[in-house]
């Protein structure tokens, strides 16, 4: 097989060398943070140097930062720490319809449970309208959670705006920022949120680990208890690893996130282009502006997104519908959106990253739109009506 060319990113990143070599760097240290002897302190003097490098990535306190396993750990902690499960009634948040899973399910468990949920749409670029929000809020309304970009399109939500509006009415928001993180200029206090999510393998530092933003002053009832770990937000003994690899991600987000802006839009761009140019009647799902720099997803109506990968195994990308027991499911994000079902099934999702170069993105445009042009030729062979007609 051929060389693959990895463009699916905003799914998960390769860990950055520099990030493994602090990690084999980090394996002698195995002292438990809590202790008081010399080997615990070795350890806990990693770990908080690590939360500093996350909070000065993002503009926090380090004692704003709180280690946890990943960007659905830190969602789940938000969602399910600001409600009082003794009366969930008494208890209404707010999402978008476009939010990832981790936000979604947890939602739907607090509204089975009896707290009130209002779901948020988005408009055909998947943008919300902070004005939308502002109409759901009510008198007991504990939390607005909007992701900061969305993880299938990479449109950038007014996070800002959001926030403004849940400060005038005193209400936490909350933002899952897991694909923005380590992609665009982030900073809590400019953003204004109260809450903020980070997933370490978004941004060239394993899986299992991330952080949860949680402004000074305010409490949230833990979602784990045990030991009273990280000043008490959540019980359990740290991976100092685990952290420095996060810490050593975001010191590298920091220094390099002007260069990495640049390059990955440029190739982006270029390949939008190429298979704009070449491809006719591809839509663009996403706002074309408000976006993050490495993120490209387009249709090709009437051609399932999966038959055109299945041919280019080369490329290793994402597609806007997955398959269950033989039947076609699209994306939440994209029926959110009001997208069609026949442009809806043929998307695809390219995210680029540090890694990908000029020659690389020439080959997968090449390979992409041969592809196309000879599923097109044997048209016939999809004339199942769940893809539509061309």
């Amino acid at each position: 097989m051929e060389e693959l060319i990895y463009l699916d990113h905003n799914a998960t990143t390769m860990i950055d060398p520099e990030v493994a070599k602090q990690i084999e760097a980090c394996m002698d240290i195995f002292g438990n943070p809590s202790s008081s002897h010399i080997l615990g302190k070795e350890a806990k003097n990693s770990l908080e140097k690590a939360r500093q490098d996350v909070a000065e990535l993002i503009g926090a306190k380090s004692s704003e930062i709180v280690f946890t396993s990943g960007g659905t750990e830190s969602n789940n902690m938000v969602i399910k720490g600001v409600v009082n499960l003794k009366e969930p009634e008494k208890n209404h948040i707010i999402i978008s319809s476009v939010e990832h899973p981790s936000i979604l399910n947890p939602a739907l468990y607090l509204m089975e449970l009896g707290v009130e949920v209002s779901i948020v749409r988005v408009d055909r670029n998947c943008l919300v309208d902070p004005e939308d929000i502002k109409k759901e809020i009510r008198p007991n309304t504990k939390l607005i959670s909007i992701m900061l970009a969305n993880n299938e399109t990479g449109t950038i939500q007014p996070i800002k705006e959001i926030a403004q509006i849940g400060k005038e009415f005193g209400i936490p928001v909350h933002t899952d920022a897991a694909q923005a993180v380590g992609k665009i200029p982030v900073n809590v206090n400019e953003l204004g949120v109260d809450f903020l999510t980070i997933a370490g393998h978004k941004l060239y530092a394993p899986k299992g680990v991330g952080a949860l933003f949680i402004r000074e002053g305010i409490k949230i009832t833990p979602l784990l208890h045990g030991g009273g770990q990280e000043s008490g937000r959540r019980s359990g003994t740290e991976s100092v690893i685990l952290a420095v690899a996060l810490g050593t991600a975001c010191k590298l987000a920091k220094h390099r996130l002007k260069e990495d802006i640049s390059y990955v839009k440029k190739l982006r761009d270029r390949l939008q282009h190429l298979l704009f140019q070449n491809i006719e009647g591809i839509v663009l799902n996403g706002d074309p502006e408000k976006r993050l720099p490495n993120t490209l997803n387009i249709s090709v109506p009437g051609i399932p997104g999966e038959k055109i990968l299945e041919r280019i195994p080369q490329i290793i990308a994402s597609t806007g519908a997955a398959c269950h027991e033989g039947k076609n499911k699209i994306s939440h994000v994209l029926s959110a959106m009001g997208i069609p079902e026949d442009i809806a099934i043929g998307a695809l999702r390219f995210s680029l990253g540090r890694s990908n170069t000029e020659d690389q993105i020439n080959k997968a445009a090449e390979l992409i739109i041969s592809c196309i042009k000879e599923l097109r030729d044997g048209q016939t062979s999809f004339s199942d009506n769940r893809y539509g007609k061309r």
